[in-house]
């Protein structure tokens, strides 16, 4: 569909939408350039307040994921004022805005429709030096890939849905939803990587293959090396209907660049693909920079700081091989 819209031939655009990268970059004076972005969903989670929470760390996630400096904020928000008591909007807000000013970052207005379904998020502005922008299409063969959040979100909110999971497991999942990028990106930013992006709606597999087609390499990915959340584990290993229709689209979508190993399971593959909400960032990081990656993430407060795969020679088709 993108492909029908008109080029975009303004040399200010430093990054559109050629490569699914997650801003859009605009300079403004060789030394500065304005990033943008907007990202809004329905609630999943059943709490209003941890919900405009999720919201926000999950749209201020893109502008992280480049490297950037996120300024301020315009909320988005759709909400059914006659159907709905409005002490639900006015706690999806205190929620999203408590966020923002964790992320120091300021909302001065916004935009809301009347809509049976509530949906939030932000349009976020943010600044970066053109020079310093980190993109998903940049990344080189032998690049250490890493991973700073578990997999399993989507599968974890289906069965907040569908009430078949613990109190305990949902808290542990608006945890890591809430959980900011910002101490990963900037501990990224001072090593200095080669590429990154957020893992979010198309699931690890899907976001690595926009990355790898962007730039022209090919990716190993060691399945058992990737961090799993225990809640959404355990569901998937006791029922694969547990698995949300988006992550099933997802699988169906990254088989055409994707290679599994006959050793990774179907519940394996499920959770690869898993749609993620505000999930981690996808770093990709010369090797020889590893170590000190590891540790930035570390002294940065990192959920995790998972080493998963590595980039591997040049590959036009942007495959992906997955072994145990």
């Amino acid at each position: 569909m993108l492909k029908e819209l008109p080029p975009i031939k303004d040399p200010n655009v430093l990054v559109g939408i050629n490569t699914g990268d997650d801003c859009a970059v605009y300079r403004i004076a060789e030394d500065l350039a304005i990033i943008q972005t907007v990202d809004y969903f329905t609630p999943i989670v059943d709490d209003p307040y941890d919900y405009g929470s999720i919201a926000v760390a999950n749209a201020l996630s893109d502008v992280y994921a480049m490297g950037a400096k996120p300024l301020f904020a315009l909320n988005v928000i759709g909400f059914h004022s006659r159907g709905m008591p409005l002490g639900i909007l006015t706690e999806m807000m205190r929620g999203g805005g408590d966020k923002a000013r964790e992320a120091g970052v300021s909302i001065i207005g916004g935009h809301t429709i009347d809509d049976k379904e509530p949906k939030y998020g932000l349009a976020v502005t943010g600044v970066i030096n053109p020079d310093d922008v980190i993109l998903n299409s940049t990344a080189k063969a032998g690049d250490v890939l890493f991973l700073t959040k578990p997999l399993g979100i989507g599968i974890l909110t289906t069965g907040i849905k569908r009430g078949t999971v613990t109190a305990a497991a949902i808290a542990r999942g608006v945890e890591v939803m809430a959980k900011l990028n910002r101490d990963a990106s900037l501990a990224m930013v001072a090593v200095g990587v080669n590429a990154c992006t957020d893992i979010t709606g198309y699931g690890l597999l899907g976001h690595l293959g926009e990355m790898t087609r962007g730039s022209g390499v090919g990716a190993r990915i060691h399945a058992r090396a990737v961090p799993v959340m225990q809640p959404a584990r355990d569901l998937i290993d006791s029922d694969l209907n547990a698995v949300p229709t988006g992550t099933k689209n997802n699988l169906d979508f990254v088989s055409a660049f994707v290679n599994f190993d006959p050793g990774i399971t179907r519940a394996e593959r499920l959770m690869l693909a898993d749609a993620q909400t505000s999930g981690g960032l996808l770093i990709s990081c010369p090797p020889e920079k590893a170590d000190q990656l590891e540790q930035a993430l570390r002294d940065a407060d990192s959920i995790i700081a998972a080493r998963i795969g590595v980039m591997e020679a040049e590959d036009d088709t942007g495959r992906i091989d997955v072994v145990p």
